[in-house]
């Protein structure tokens, strides 16, 4: 009689490796809620579980709303640590950058020296950081970040900007509508970069006086909203209709012909 063939028995295991928790956060609610209280510009968000609640994480939901640091709620795969870390429900974002508040960076003497970068959900922090460089190179030392749609200012960030990030004076709002409309009252001139060849060229645009810069994000540009805030849109001449230029590079070519207009 025939032997049968009988299935194998598999004793391979699949090991799934745990993601280790970023170097730029912190978990449990007696550590975070230190760090809002004597700390709060030294975080750039805070992240809650969905699902989770109590008076503990209430009172860490208020410290930072108080302190105007980005409260998000979140699913419990997106907290950014390990699998078999105890949060608690609660994680907070270091930022590599201590933030002012706009009131503060407005009053300051870098801002008075006529050259604010302004930019609106830049969203990848390579992006972020190398356009960062590129201001603290070409003497845009005042940056206004959006909260809500923006990159943290992670270790990521900070790594790219080569060091930038620590020179420049930053901080973040949550209405830029707004926001340019309060420049414009302090003097401002709002220029809005954007891909139009029926906007003005930057190499024949007159960039003197207080101006005030806006880069839009890297796949929809300005939004809207802010863009109607721009008393003037500007644009790089391509040779081509392919715009083969990232957010980085871009900014970073409107930035060095703004100053050297100005110069």
């Amino acid at each position: 009689m025939a032997k049968q063939n009988r299935p194998r028995k598999n004793y391979s295991t699949t090991v799934v490796a745990e993601q280790p928790a970023a170097d730029d956060l912190l978990w449990g609610i007696n550590t975070v809620g230190e760090a809002l209280r004597s700390s709060p510009r030294s975080l750039s968000e805070v992240l809650i579980q969905k699902g989770k609640a109590g008076p503990k994480l209430q009172e860490i939901i208020d410290k930072a709303r108080l302190a105007k640091v980005r409260v998000r709620f979140v699913e419990p795969e997106r907290m950014g640590v390990g699998r078999g870390c105890k949060h608690q429900g609660v994680v907070a974002r270091r930022t590599e950058a201590e933030l002012i508040s706009l009131a503060e960076l407005l009053a300051s003497s870098t801002a008075a020296t006529q050259r604010i970068l302004i930019l609106d959900s830049i969203q990848d922090p390579r992006n972020l950081g190398s356009i960062l460089r590129s201001a603290l190179a070409a003497g845009f030392t005042s940056i206004i970040l959006t909260r809500e749609r923006s990159a943290p200012l992670s270790g990521t960030v900070a790594r790219t900007s080569a060091g930038a990030i620590s020179h420049l004076q930053i901080a973040q709002v949550v209405n830029l509508a707004d926001t340019l409309k309060l420049l414009k009252e302090k003097g401002f001139w709002i220029y809005g970069t954007v891909v139009d060849r029926g906007a003005a060229s930057i190499y024949s645009t007159d960039f003197s006086g207080r101006i005030g810069l806006v880069i839009g994000s890297e796949g929809k540009g300005i939004r809207p909203l802010v863009q109607k805030q721009c008393d003037h849109l500007v644009t790089i001449p391509m040779a081509t209709d392919f715009d083969s230029l990232n957010a980085s590079v871009a900014a970073a070519l409107v930035m060095f012909e703004v100053v050297r207009r100005q110069q």
